[in-house]
């Protein structure tokens, strides 16, 4: 009996198969349409709002991050213990090693953002402090910081002449010079802190692709904001110890920076069971600018070493470079980006086509080093993020599970957790249509 066709038009009484256009994107959706399921629910969890009210957790606002009742929800379905080794190769702010350390499971995160990698390292530090020491240093610093030594920023860089009152500026590299005379852990818990007040204290706001400046605002005091962030976080210790008990004897996640795309350089413990993370979006943001305030005043010395971390970080901003041997490493994205091409100076920004083959190349490599280094069956949960441009529909979930195929991984789900809208340019010119944000679940075969 002749196996019927998804796609009438290949069959034998239609014409040649070079002749006819496919679309892959309709091949791709029509594969995993059996693995495609909602779970509205998780909606929330996908997103940073569900860490706001959590100790610790809502010390530092990373954005991008997902929430720890998310990472919660994936470690019971795949029913890790601590025989288990979770790894997280995006970790942001750290909220899967986080999430994992409340449930005794061991856990490892890199990031290539030197913010990120921070953050992750120091939430766990919290549980090793006694209540009110927090809050005896800062009475301590406060008394030393108008004599203190400024400590030095990252001042060629041009958001850091724009972003803050000349005071201002003066009074933050006051605060900075007394926090680096401290000792660890009680530095790295008040740096944190610290830098969590910055964009409060400037005239910018976290907006999407970059730091927005806002002239209009008000600027408090640096001071006040620091001291309610440190009654803030002694709060958060005594909430702790009433969730969790004292965790100062437990066994602390790993942090190492590193890139996902080679994870050689990992000093892995043994090979990982499981995996939960959410990779950078394919959505032109672009990290090294929403958090440059952070990095100018602690981790990058000047404009040229933001540079070249913005040009290493995984490539899904629009200032990625492409190679010459960078091409549209899947059909759908080679479908997409020839459609936009031929838009030439009709689109919004020309260098998507661009963005979207850098990323999927970057992101085919982190697909196959985690083929490499996870054990056998080991599990996968990612948060992934449709992405539209000129009207025209990325199935990132879907394209990211076909070339984890390619690797070993099987596809067990597809699950949306929440639509998201267009912007305003694209609804008023190709009208409103919902983009998944997807959690996608392999398998390593």
């Amino acid at each position: 009996m002749k196996q019927l066709s998804l796609f009438p038009e290949a069959d034998a009484d239609m014409p040649p198969v070079e002749t006819a256009k496919f679309d892959e994107r309709q091949r791709i959706a029509v594969k995993f349409a059996p693995s495609m399921s909602e779970e509205l629910r998780l909606g929330q969890l996908v997103a940073y709002v569900g860490n706001k009210t959590l100790p610790l957790l809502r010390l530092y606002r990373y954005k991008e991050a997902f929430s720890f009742g998310f990472v919660k929800e994936f470690i019971k379905r795949f029913q890790l213990g601590e025989s288990d080794y979770l790894f997280d190769p995006f970790s942001g702010m750290g909220t899967t090693i986080f999430t994992a350390m409340q449930h005794n499971v061991p856990a490892i995160g890199i990031d290539r953002l030197p913010i990120a990698t921070f953050v992750s390292r120091t939430l766990p530090l919290f549980f090793l402090v006694e209540p009110q020491a927090i809050l005896k240093t800062f009475e301590d610093l406060r008394v030393k910081v108008a004599k203190a030594e400024p400590a030095e920023v990252a001042s060629d860089v041009a958001i850091m002449k724009v972003a803050f009152p000349a005071d201002t500026l003066l009074e933050l590299r006051r605060w900075k010079g007394a926090i680096d005379t401290l000792s660890y852990p009680i530095r790295d818990i008040f740096l944190l802190l610290f830098l969590s007040i910055l964009e409060p204290c400037s005239y910018t706001a976290k907006d999407g692709q970059f730091l927005r400046l806002k002239r209009d605002k008000r600027i408090p005091d640096p001071a006040e904001m620091l001291q309610s962030k440190v009654y803030e976080a002694e709060n958060d210790i005594l909430s702790l110890r009433c969730l969790w008990g004292q965790k100062g004897q437990a066994r602390f996640p790993s942090v190492q920076p590193a890139d996902a795309r080679d994870l050689s350089s990992v000093d892995f413990e043994k090979a990982p069971t499981a995996l939960i993370t959410s990779p950078p979006y394919a959505n032109r943001y672009d990290y090294t600018r929403t958090y440059s305030l952070e990095l100018c005043f602690n981790f990058v010395k000047n404009f040229e070493e933001l540079k070249l971390l913005r040009f290493g970080v995984l490539r899904s901003h629009i200032e990625s470079k492409v190679t010459a041997t960078d091409k549209p490493p899947h059909p759908v994205i080679e479908e997409v980006v020839n459609i936009l091409r031929e838009r030439g100076k009709a689109l919004n920004n020309p260098r998507i086509p661009d963005m979207l083959t850098a990323y999927f190349v970057d992101m085919r490599k982190v697909i196959s080093e985690w083929a490499r280094v996870l054990a056998p069956n080991a599990k996968v949960a990612m948060v992934v993020d449709n992405v539209r441009f000129e009207g025209e529909m990325v199935p990132v979930d879907l394209v990211l599970s076909e070339m984890a195929e390619e690797f070993g991984f099987r596809v067990e789900q597809v699950i949306t957790a929440r639509y998201k809208g267009n912007s305003s340019q694209q609804m008023g010119k190709y009208g409103r249509v919902p983009v998944r944000e997807s959690i996608v679940i392999w398998q390593k075969s």
